[in-house]
């Protein structure tokens, strides 16, 4: 079984360099990864899919 690490938004920001409301912008526009509802008021994101769009940027940086 494949073990998914879950990172709250504090996590995510250390971790991309954005801010919230980039974050949920870039979302928004369908260019980053969607949030997991955990709770009435809470979200996560998966750290596979937060390291599959950094590694993305990577690609792209070194492609230009």
């Amino acid at each position: 079984m494949t073990s998914h690490q879950l990172l709250r938004l504090k996590q995510v920001e250390d971790k991309t360099g954005l801010k919230r409301s980039q974050i949920y912008l870039y979302m928004k526009s369908g260019s980053f990864p969607r949030s997991i509802k955990i709770g009435p008021a809470s979200v996560a994101w998966l750290e596979s899919e937060i390291d599959e769009w950094i590694n993305l940027k990577l690609a792209g940086r070194e492609a230009s």
